[in-house]
């Protein structure tokens, strides 16, 4: 993904690379904007060089401490923070939390997702997020609404969140929802991992400057849906 960010710049003319760090490590000196795209053991690492830089975030699989580290970043600079940069992923929790809010009890909500044999997490972060996302449409706690293991008997009060992997899939994801007599089904398939890189640059160019704090995927789509040239038609 940090290849596919620096190769996707050329695209983004306000954007600058100041620096590109891998396993090795290195400062963010002159940098306005971080974007992290590394694995979750490296948070305390990344959080001591990051200098008061912005940081945008797709890192999942964080536990609660370091999660709890994030947030006291960003009381002195503004973190974003998104299991996936996709505007059509975004605006799929969004539908998502509307869908479960409009059906109601009489609808049971089902997660299934399919990715590439090499992804390390399952569920998915962005599964996980489809399904905070339904259950605050639901009025459901989250997360003690996911059932990620089932065996026997649906639970009355619970969204299910399942997993395939194989192959090269660059990942799909449906949230179902099951009601008497019909069925509705909304789908995200990404056909290019250039995607999630374009969202994390547009996501990197909407959060530079502003206040500190966390801010998620919503706050940033709203913005976008309100710029009249977003998304271009090229998908960049």
């Amino acid at each position: 993904m940090g290849r596919l960010i620096q190769a996707s710049l050329p695209a983004h003319p306000g954007l600058t690379l100041a620096a590109a760090h891998g396993r090795d490590p290195g400062d963010f000196a002159g940098c306005d904007v971080v974007i992290d795209v590394a694995v979750a053991s490296a948070t305390d690492d990344l959080l001591a060089r990051l200098d008061g830089a912005a940081l945008v975030t797709g890192v999942t699989g964080r536990d609660a401490a370091q999660q709890a580290a994030i947030h006291a970043y960003a009381e002195r600079a503004p973190v974003l923070v998104a299991a996936n940069f996709s505007v059509g992923v975004a605006v799929l929790r969004a539908l998502a939390r509307q869908a479960a809010r409009a059906l109601g009890p009489a609808f049971q909500a089902e997660i299934f997702e399919i990715h590439h044999r090499h992804k390390a997490d399952a569920p998915s972060g962005t599964a996980l997020a489809l399904g905070a996302a339904v259950a605050e449409g639901a009025g459901l706690p989250w997360p003690d609404a996911a059932a990620t293991a089932r065996a026997g008997r649906r639970g009355d009060a619970e969204i299910g969140l399942s997993a395939a992997r194989g192959g090269d899939v660059v990942g799909e994801h449906t949230v179902f929802f099951l009601g008497p007599a019909e069925r509705l089904e909304l789908t995200h398939r990404a056909t290019d991992r250039a995607v999630f890189a374009h969202g994390a640059l547009r996501a990197a160019a909407w959060i530079a400057g502003r206040a500190s704090g966390i801010y998620g995927v919503d706050a940033w789509l709203d913005d976008a849906l309100r710029a009249t040239a977003w998304p271009s038609a090229s998908g960049v």
